[in-house]
């Protein structure tokens, strides 16, 4: 009877920005993801160098080197995609960037592709971390561990 004053809860997803296993944060070898310093999530370990948008949305953030990107949905969801630990001191070197702080994308579309094989040569490792860096602004942030996934496939659950 008195559910009609109880919030009606939203779900979003967000999913993987590129094909390979996801591992729980406190997996990834970087206190700073794994601690959950900037926001809840889930890691992938890539198995091609394609990274796409997990959400539809706009781009708030390139980092100049091409290894992290934020997007902002339209749900005001805010996603850090970070390739590789430490690859920032790669210089940009194996990563070509295919889109601009401002540019609006579609779940799917292709931001950055990274030369997993230039990474591991150059002795990083090529997770990458998918954070969401306003968690707590959601009732819920769960990210899906131990799963084999292709890009779409929803990877965070978020409930608001």
């Amino acid at each position: 009877m008195f559910n009609f004053f109880k919030k009606k809860e939203t779900k979003y997803s967000v999913h993987a920005v590129a094909n390979g296993t996801t591992v729980a944060l406190k997996d990834v070898p970087d206190p700073t993801f794994a601690e959950e310093m900037i926001g809840k999530g889930v890691a992938i370990i890539p198995t091609d160098g394609k990274v796409v948008a997990p959400v539809s949305g706009t781009v708030s953030m390139v980092f100049p080197t091409n290894h992290a990107v934020g997007l902002v949905d339209e749900n005001g969801v805010e996603v850090l995609v970070h390739i590789g630990i430490d690859t920032v001191s790669m210089k940009g070197e194996g990563f070509t960037g295919h889109v601009k702080q401002g540019d609006t994308v579609k779940a799917g579309d292709l931001m950055i592709e990274v030369d997993l094989d230039k990474v591991k040569e150059a002795g990083f490792n090529t997770i990458i971390p998918v954070i969401i860096t306003n968690t707590p602004s959601f009732t819920a942030v769960e990210g899906f561990a131990g799963k084999d996934v292709k890009v779409g496939d929803e990877v965070i659950s978020i409930t608001k």
